[in-house]
């Protein structure tokens, strides 16, 4: 069967965006629940302003806890949005960090305060770093079809900034359906144009689920090749700007999905099941994942 990459991010991608703030022991548990069920990528956390995301403020002290126990086993990555963030990642002991821009100027302007054009003049001196101290680097772009500002997306808009992301020293860049509106037909356009000029294997998929339409996009993708996808454990997170956007696909219906369609991951679905039920309980709302409401139900 073929192999299938799920970057888990629900750690940062799926908590930063949860009104409640946990406890640093709270998401080691997490996390540790996470690596049990077979994850091989998990997104840990961001060097971010304490202030401006406060869900991410124990980054420093969750890393000292879960890479010296587990970095032998899961490749661990961090976001990194500017220097300083990046010297915290290495210093913490990463070995993967992620920058991040849009397709969308007033979506950039909005996130981190800055056009397209100096987010990708602003990651220059991490990529440099980063080469340097043998730091792989992920690129994620978000709204690659949609903007809850801008409307529709060129695809062409997107391949300029992914092979500029691609130029620069990005292993593989995270296309971010960030509002979750798109349907397969626009994942088809999108790819077409990109697959022309850049290989599969440097492209992954993050679908979010607000219309329900993110496996049907995975299916899509996969169709057309895409072997990687980001997913959060039990639906975890959303989309601050965009109103009642869903959060990213959640890793339960993904991996059924990808096992009742013959792929493998590597990943035990019972386990998985119970690393969300904690969560669960912790962020103290009910999860959006239909597989993981079907299996907890069934028990």
């Amino acid at each position: 069967m073929e192999q299938i990459k799920i970057t888990e991010v629900g750690p940062r991608d799926g908590l930063q965006n949860e009104k409640t703030i946990l406890s640093t022991q709270d998401k080691f548990e997490f996390v540790s629940r996470l690596v049990e069920s077979g994850l091989q990528h998990i997104e840990l956390t961001s060097f971010v302003r304490k202030d401006r995301i406060p869900q991410m403020a124990d980054a420093i002290e969750l890393a000292g806890l879960v890479l010296p126990k587990f970095q032998s086993q899961v490749q661990f990555s961090c976001l990194t949005p500017n220097t300083k963030g990046y010297e915290g990642a290495k210093e913490s002991g990463f070995t993967e960090v992620a920058v991040f821009t849009a397709t969308s100027e007033t979506f950039t302007k909005k996130n981190i305060n800055m056009s397209i054009e100096e987010s990708l003049d602003f990651f220059k001196p991490i990529f440099t770093e980063a080469k340097s101290d043998g730091i792989k680097v992920r690129g994620y772009i978000s709204t690659v079809i949609s903007c809850p500002y801008e409307g529709k997306i060129k695809p062409e808009r997107t391949l300029e900034i992914a092979e500029r992301l691609l130029d620069a020293g990005v292993y593989e860049i995270s296309l971010g359906e960030t509002i979750g509106v798109a349907v397969p037909t626009e994942v088809e356009s999108l790819l077409n144009v990109l697959l022309k000029k850049i290989p599969k294997v440097y492209l992954a998929g993050h679908f979010h689920d607000t219309y329900g339409m993110a496996i049907a996009n995975i299916k899509q993708a996969l169709t057309m090749g895409i072997r990687s996808f980001d997913s959060s454990s039990g639906g975890l997170g959303g989309c601050p700007y965009a109103k009642g956007a869903a959060g990213n696909v959640a890793t339960e219906d993904l991996v059924y999905f990808l096992h009742k369609e013959g792929y493998t991951t590597g990943i035990q679905l019972d386990s998985l099941i119970e690393a969300s039920r904690f969560m669960e309980e912790r962020i103290g709302r009910k999860l959006s994942s239909r597989t993981y409401i079907a299996m907890k139900n069934a028990d």
